[in-house]
């Protein structure tokens, strides 16, 4: 998990599991020495975190396709070959 400080000022979100989930978060809490609702907000960010990355390496592989392709693509049948 990133990060080890907690968000006192952050906004709070309500949300129901289910028991099994709810004991199996309580493990993996346990396991890095914290709340069971502070180890859930740390997934939370990191899910978020890496959804904003993906979709910024999707935009930047949209925008940048074709100079990749021209640059380092299969050459034509009379250059090299990549």
């Amino acid at each position: 998990m990133s990060g080890q400080e907690s968000n006192t000022t952050g906004r709070e979100l309500r949300i129901s599991v289910t028991e099994e989930v709810y004991e199996q978060l309580e493990l993996l809490a346990a396991d890095h020495q914290v709340p069971a609702e502070e180890y859930a907000a740390r997934m939370i960010a990191d899910d978020v975190a890496r959804a904003r990355f993906l979709t910024g390496a999707r935009e930047f592989i949209t925008e940048n396709a074709d100079y990749f392709v021209e640059r380092f693509g299969p050459r034509s049948a009379g250059g090299q070959a990549a």
